[in-house]
């Protein structure tokens, strides 16, 4: 292919460093942004996407991942996202297996891995987008553009608008999808080689590249873009095509197309294969998720729900606005910008369309550059910039269907290629004008010391929960879930004080809020305020009725105020809307423990370990309520079934001692106390039975032992005064006995 325009390093004053060393600089710089980030937590969508998803786990079958989405759901449910991702699902499975289990390192140091693969790849990619395609006579691609494919690789390298992609580690589907993205784009190009005999391509590296963009859409949805992109590249860089001419040709009926470029060096058949791969792939992609679309809520995407066609596109392009500007300015990073962080926009004289009107005015400034100018350079370079730009967003554009996010960082990676594009070849007419080119190299270079420190600092804040949650509060004050997500970090932390304030402005802020009114709620009951609990989950479930959760915990709070009727219906009402509810057996059980009803209380647990062969909970009540009724029998077999399926449990260790204990099997019931003992050295009940045990047994000696350290453990532990002042009583006996 020749190559006839002007070379566009000619006047940038910038670093050239032979192929193999400009991609070492730009994997170690890019490793250096975000190396701080390997020993992070599971933070934010980790926990549902990989603590929370069986997909990952041994037992389930490998078959099932392209039957289910990203999150483990089944894509038929009517719960589903629809984001079938099966080969990013399969990464992790890989990460755990490995591992050994839940430990992030792993998971974060791929991450770190595949973001600096693609930074070194972009510099090929930006390579053939800045400066063509032209092969050597051996066939080896050329360079044409060392320098600003250098410059475009470390900024796309060190924007720090990737850090939730590289940081956060659900990020990998990014990831991996930009990875294959990439490979299917490159793989494109090696289609097109010179020889002796002129121009030909390979119908093997075109059908290679398709194979390569339904893998990247496996692990991510955007990836289908890249045989558009592909197409466009195309048409633009191999034959040369003027967009403009041919509309003008089109306009004019001018029947001439094999001039304009359409069927030269066979642009139409390329183009027809990956119209067709594309086809074929979404329809098989259609078949598998099924035909409903996926299932959000008006806090996910408030202006899809907007009844008025007017706000919805204003909003639309606000939030195009908003991503354009993260890329430009990414300053203010936020790990979610749903639930009122961005407010709608209902009136044109709202003062944030102005951003609008700069996007739009650059856009068409940008378009009509790219198809008008004369320069053939400038047209190309423009074009795959917008190209690169535009096309990987539009899935997340609303344009097509609902998505479920207002903005999202992690959409813009692959189309932040674009804006590297753009930026480097503003960056190259600037130095083509400039008389100080070494000033204008040098504000370029703080630039990207600004985002590398920039990366760093925000990787950081993504390796805690409560250190990326905070981070938010002061980018978007507004947003309910920003406050949500605090408050439910410092539950979990035990400061129940704090996390009630934030609780109660999350619902400040979306008075709909039912996750918040359910946490919230357990904390007030937690804390004995049950009349404001059972305002606030009443609340919730008039909100949403088959919230599940909230109806559990709506029937406890009613449990504890002694309206038995009425949490038994709560407690119902729940199992009505999620079937396998074990938790909520286990507290329907509690209730009828509680009303005497032994066999109602009994099944009620037995279904909570059926759906739940883990829960500890309930497998210890059916124990305790079997020995307290004086089914000993029963409860030593209820507790040997659970011994099986719990073996290190402690607690049913407890238990089932007990049981043995009052049927004289003293040497068995002596192990088992002594095992739950060393499980739990510092439980004051299990020294304190143990010494139970040993006195009724007759090894006093022991048995003073045990009494003692249990009262050391808790000196106010109910009946082991007692009993030791009697074990010492009769201790003093058998001395005087002996004396005598």
């Amino acid at each position: 292919m020749a190559q006839t325009e002007p070379n566009l390093d000619h006047d940038v004053s910038w670093f050239i460093l032979p192929s193999y060393w400009a991609k070492m600089v730009v994997a170690l710089i890019s490793f250096l942004c975000f190396a701080n980030s390997y020993d992070g937590d599971f933070v934010f969508d980790d926990s549902e996407a990989i603590i929370n998803n069986k997909d990952l786990r041994a037992e389930t079958p490998l078959g099932d991942l392209w039957h289910h989405d990203f999150w483990g759901s089944k894509l038929s449910s009517n719960t589903s996202h629809k984001s079938y991702r099966p080969l990013t699902v399969l990464t992790f499975r890989i990460n755990y297996v490995f591992a050994g289990g839940f430990y992030p390192v792993g998971f974060h140091v791929i991450n770190i891995i595949l973001h600096c693969t693609i930074s070194v790849l972009m510099v090929d990619v930006f390579s053939i987008l800045l400066g063509g395609l032209q092969f050597s006579n051996k066939g080896r691609r050329l360079n044409l553009a060392p320098k600003t494919s250098l410059l475009a690789a470390l900024l796309f390298a060190v924007h720090p608008v990737h850090t939730e992609c590289v940081a956060g580690i659900v990020g990998r589907a990014d990831l991996l999808c930009a990875l294959f993205f990439l490979l299917s784009f490159l793989g494109y190009c090696k289609a097109f080689r010179e020889n002796k005999e002129g121009h030909n391509f390979s119908i093997f590296w075109v059908l290679v590249s398709v194979i390569l963009g339904a893998i990247a859409m496996l692990c991510k949805e955007q990836g289908i873009t890249v045989l558009g992109l592909n197409a466009v590249f195309d048409a633009l860089v191999i034959n040369k095509l003027n967009v403009l001419e041919l509309i003008q040709r089109l306009l004019h009926k001018d029947k001439s197309l094999e001039n304009a470029g359409l069927l030269k060096k066979g642009l139409l058949f390329r183009i027809t294969l990956l119209m067709s791969g594309g086809a074929s792939i979404l329809y098989i992609r259609w078949r598998i998720m099924g035909t409903g679309p996926p299932a959000f809520t008006e806090v996910d995407n408030p202006a899809s729900f907007a009844d008025s066609l007017f706000v919805r596109a204003i909003n639309y392009n606000y939030y195009y606005s908003l991503n354009a500007w993260l890329l430009l300015c990414p300053w203010w990073l936020c790990f979610d910008w749903s639930m009122g962080c961005i407010p709608l926009i209902k009136s044109v004289s709202d003062w944030r369309i102005m951003a609008l009107a700069a996007l739009w005015f650059c856009l068409i400034g940008l378009i009509c550059q790219a198809l008008c100018s004369e320069d053939s350079h400038k047209r190309r370079i423009l074009t795959l910039g917008l190209g690169f730009l535009i096309i990987p967003f539009l899935p997340a554009s609303n344009l097509f269907f609902r998505v479920g996010f207002v903005i999202a960082e992690r959409v813009i990676y692959l189309p932040s290629i674009g804006y590297c594009i753009l930026f480097t070849y503003g960056f190259s007419l600037l130095s083509k004008k400039a008389k100080k080119k070494k000033i204008l190299a040098v504000a370029v270079l703080g630039i990207l010391l600004i985002n590398a420190m920039r990366c760093a600092l925000r990787s950081s804040q993504w390796r805690s929960e409560e250190q990326l949650f905070r981070s938010a509060l002061s980018v978007c004050p507004l947003n309910a879930k920003v406050h949500y997500n605090v408050g439910k970090n410092l539950a979990d932390k035990g400061n129940q004080s704090a996390a009630i304030k934030y609780y109660r402005e999350a619902v400040r802020l979306n008075p709909k809020y039912v996750h918040a009114m359910n946490n919230l709620g357990n904390i007030l009951k937690e804390r004995n305020e049950l009349r404001e609990a059972e305002e606030l989950l009443s609340l919730a479930v008039q909100i949403q009725p088959d919230f599940a959760a909230a109806w559990m915990n709506l029937g406890i709070v009613q449990n504890s105020l002694r309206r038995f009727e009425e949490a038994e219906q709560s407690y119902w009402t729940a199992i009505k809307h999620r079937k396998k509810y074990p938790d909520c057996y286990y507290n329907l059980g509690r209730l009828y423990a509680d009303l005497n009803r032994h066999v109602d209380a009994l099944n009620a647990w037995r279904n909570a370990t059926v759906l739940k062969p883990e829960h500890s909970l309930a497998w210890n009540n059916m124990i305790i309520l079997l020995d307290n009724t004086g089914n000993l029998a029963q409860a030593e077999a209820v507790g040997r079934e659970a011994l099986e399926l719990i073996p290190n449990d402690h607690s049913l260790m407890f238990s089932l001692a007990n049981v043995l204990g009052k049927s004289q099997k003293y040497k068995e019931s002596e192990a088992l106390f002594l095992r739950a003992i060393k499980a739990n050295p510092n439980a004051a009940s299990y020294h304190g039975n143990l010494a139970v045990l040993y006195h009724r047994w007759g090894n006093l000696d022991l048995a003073k032992k045990h009494y003692e350290v249990s009262l050391k453990l808790d000196p106010m532990a109910p009946g082991t005064k007692e009993n030791y002042n009697l074990l010492r009583r009769k201790l003093e006996q058998l001395q005087k006995k002996g004396g005598a």
